[in-house]
């Protein structure tokens, strides 16, 4: 139970590091006439922390593996007779 506290401090911060990141001062600086690898530097950028976004979600929402060990192992000790 107390692992979920700490994923929700964690999606919280997450959603305002992206709130941050995707506002007026940090975008001015990425809204040039420019490209980089033929692409736009403003969708590139966005793109980049969308992806980002995706990735971290992720991350903090996975179940550690040593939950799916015991997980597992609770499972084969009820099958036992």
């Amino acid at each position: 139970m107390r692992n979920n506290g700490i994923k929700s401090k964690r999606l919280i911060g997450l959603f305002l590091l992206g709130c941050l990141l995707s506002n007026y001062p940090i975008i001015s600086l990425f809204n040039l006439k420019r490209l980089f690898l033929g692409f736009p530097l403003l969708h590139l950028y966005m793109f980049t922390i969308w992806a980002g976004m995706v990735f971290l979600i992720f991350w903090i929402t996975r179940s550690p593996r040593h939950d799916s060990r015991v997980k597992s192992s609770a499972r084969q000790d009820q099958s036992l007779p």
